[in-house]
């Protein structure tokens, strides 16, 4: 899709009222897209609309939201087949919504990985199950979100590389499945993004995940949404903002063994530290 091509679509964002996603939902609306915002909570959710209704190109956009836990199908099922009965079938769906809590493989618990697959996989899963039949007939865009962690493995991220490595792996098959039907399924891979879940993330790091972060450069949600709408234009299987994140995966690609060698060094300087 190419910007013009925005203008009177209807667009829902998960994980909408926050980061990347707000973001997001603000830059189609400047493109005249109707947008319909999705996430778990009500306050964010009524302060992100009015953000997005604030940008929006002409008063006769609609902007909507609905509360939406991810991780539960049968929630998704409900609230996805109410917004359509009400808003309108979406032409194009980006899901947005996810979590981390870097720790060392040890201190994760069995509670924290299952919820981890549960919002970040299982949460794309259950949503484009629920509009694939309304994206079908429209022909039309999704968009998951995954991560630079989920094409490179980075310490402390053990689950979180395991639930973004599995969504790239699944929208992959899907574009497949879905291109003789004229649907469209990209994956953005954002790096650090200065978001109030990177926030969040900062406070379980270990010094070793703290310090392989530090050696990289962090975005904008504002750059990370703009990436993404040019990169959609294109139709490509991955859209990865930023040239370093793309060197970064070129190399893993070309030479996995010195993205290795480089992250080891890190780690090792951090434990000389103490």
């Amino acid at each position: 899709m190419r910007e013009a091509e925005f203008d009177g679509k209807r667009v829902y964002v998960v994980g909408g009222s926050l980061g990347i996603g707000l973001s997001v939902a603000k830059r189609i609306a400047g493109l005249g897209s109707h947008v319909t915002i999705f996430a778990r909570r009500r306050e964010p959710l009524e302060r992100a609309a009015a953000e997005v209704e604030s940008v929006r190109r002409r008063s006769d956009q609609r902007i909507a939201w609905r509360q939406l836990d991810v991780g539960d199908p049968t929630q998704v099922t409900r609230v996805m087949g109410a917004a359509v009965s009400e808003i309108g079938a979406p032409d194009v769906l980006i899901n947005c919504a996810g979590r981390a809590y870097p720790r060392r493989f040890e201190d994760i618990t069995h509670e924290q990985f299952a919820e981890t697959m549960l919002v970040n996989l299982h949460g794309c899963w259950n949503t484009v199950q629920a509009l694939l039949p309304q994206l079908k007939a429209n022909r039309g865009y999704i968009v998951n979100t995954s991560s630079m962690a989920g094409l490179i493995g980075v310490f402390g991220y053990t689950d979180y590389c395991a639930s973004k490595f599995a969504l790239v792996g699944f929208s992959e098959a899907l574009r497949s499945e879905l291109k003789p039907h004229g649907v469209t399924v990209t994956v953005l891979c954002p790096p650090d993004t200065d978001t109030p879940g990177f926030a969040t993330e900062n406070q379980t790091k270990p010094a070793e995940t703290r310090a392989i972060s530090a050696s990289s450069k962090m975005m904008s949600a504002d750059a990370v949404a703009d990436a993404l709408i040019r990169g959609m234009a294109r139709k490509p299987l991955l859209i990865i903002p930023g040239a370093e994140g793309k060197f970064a995966v070129l190399v893993k690609r070309l030479l996995p063994g010195l993205v290795e060698r480089v992250m080891d060094r890190t780690i090792a300087r951090v434990a000389r530290r103490g």
